[in-house]
């Protein structure tokens, strides 16, 4: 794909400082770009690199003040990030295929197939199950009995959905995503078994869901997990029984969620959170990486960190203390011993 700097100014609604018919075939990093290639520029530590990059094109805020002379053709934009953003989406590789079943994919003959629909080999769709219009099934994907699939759906290698369970249109779902496998339901017994207590809900995705590879949302014991619309989930996330994730709320690696627990809508929640079962988040809510929540939280917007979470600026102005216990412990003692 080549393009000029007018056209791709036009596009970003931006302004031209330099060669409008300049042209690039690619987006690159700043400090690796090539003469044929377009790169960004946000954040100010990268800023010396303005004046040596080989990129043909930089875009840049419009109120970005230049040190040094520069040489390259600059696209002045709005926000740096949404264009680069916007960048990256057109000049991603799209799948030209449409319409293609393998010979080698298993379906059954009441599933329903809508328009344009590519599915691989190996691919198994069961009874009565419903794919959505231009939805893409990568090989070894599995689409179990009466679950329904949208439109403008793309599933990566390996995803399995089971029975019954729903996903909206526009989603992602990267490779060897698990949609409703069994909640976590165990009964101890007198002899100190357990019996397992039979999952019979589904799981639910709303529109334009994206999740990442290896993550598992787990089917509802009655009734249905649900992820609303918007929600983007990371690699490695579990999702279990009867949870609730508002709309677009975003959750990174390795989170883990116990059963019943609702997450509100706009939240953030950084790496390796652990959320108990049975507890509400409230909306916006922002969950620094590693910490444990252990209870509701009730207030919108708030902030927490640590394990059991307490409120962010408490964490930091504790954590200044408590990183210092051992020195101020000695201090204490040799105290003890003047007084004495």
């Amino acid at each position: 794909m080549q393009i000029s700097a007018k056209e791709l100014s036009h596009a970003l609604n931006g302004t031209i400082e330099g060669n409008p018919d300049v042209m690039v075939s690619r987006p690159s990093k700043i400090e690796e770009a090539t003469e044929d290639s377009i790169c960004f520029f946000a954040n100010p530590k990268y800023e010396h690199y303005v004046y040596t990059t080989k990129a043909a094109i930089i875009l840049v805020s419009k109120d970005f003040v230049p040190s040094q002379p520069i040489s390259t053709t600059l696209i002045r934009v709005e926000d740096v990030y949404k264009s680069v953003s916007f960048l990256l989406e057109n000049f991603a590789q799209k799948e030209d295929k449409k319409g293609e079943i393998s010979s080698q994919a298993a379906i059954h003959p009441s599933a329903k197939i809508g328009e344009n629909v590519n599915i691989g080999p190996f691919v198994v769709v069961e009874e009565g199950a419903k794919i959505g219009d231009n939805t893409s099934l990568q090989a070894q994907v599995f689409v179990g009995r009466n679950a329904k699939i949208g439109e403008n759906c793309t599933f990566f290698s390996g995803v399995k959905v089971y029975h019954d369970c729903e996903i909206g249109n526009n989603c992602i779902l990267h490779a060897n995503v698990v949609i409703g496998g069994d909640g976590f339901g165990f009964a101890p017994e007198a002899d100190g078994s357990f019996k397992k207590v039979a999952q019979i809900g589904n799981a639910i995705l709303e529109d334009n869901v994206e999740v990442g590879a290896n993550s598992t949302i787990d089917r509802a014991t009655m009734g249905s997990t649900i992820i609303r619309q918007g929600v983007k989930l990371d690699n490695l996330i579990m999702i279990a029984h009867n949870v609730e994730i508002g709309k677009n709320t975003v959750i990174a690696a390795q989170t883990g969620v116990a059963g019943s627990t609702k997450i509100g809508e706009n939240c953030m929640i950084g790496g390796q959170v652990g959320f108990v079962g049975h507890i509400e988040v409230a909306n916006g809510a922002k969950i620094q990486a590693q910490s444990g929540v252990a209870r509701s939280v009730k207030k919108e917007n708030t902030s927490l960190y640590g394990s059991p979470a307490i409120a962010y600026a408490n964490y930091l102005r504790s954590y200044a203390v408590f990183k210092n216990l051992p020195e101020l412990s000695r201090e204490v003692n040799l105290l003890k011993k003047q007084t004495t």
